[in-house]
């Protein structure tokens, strides 16, 4: 499985933690999982 797969599912769950009633104090999982979905989009672009 290569990086930018492992980031998206990374994003995917991060995001749907996000969506559940779960508490977190001090970060935004919502944030977390867009900051990792852009970062496996760009992937190509960062290593290439």
């Amino acid at each position: 499985m290569s990086a930018q797969a492992v980031l998206y599912i990374l994003a995917v769950i991060l995001l749907v933690l996000a969506a559940l009633p779960f508490p977190t104090r001090g970060f935004s999982l919502a944030l977390l999982g867009a900051a990792c979905a852009l970062l496996a989009y760009s992937w190509p672009v960062i290593t290439g």
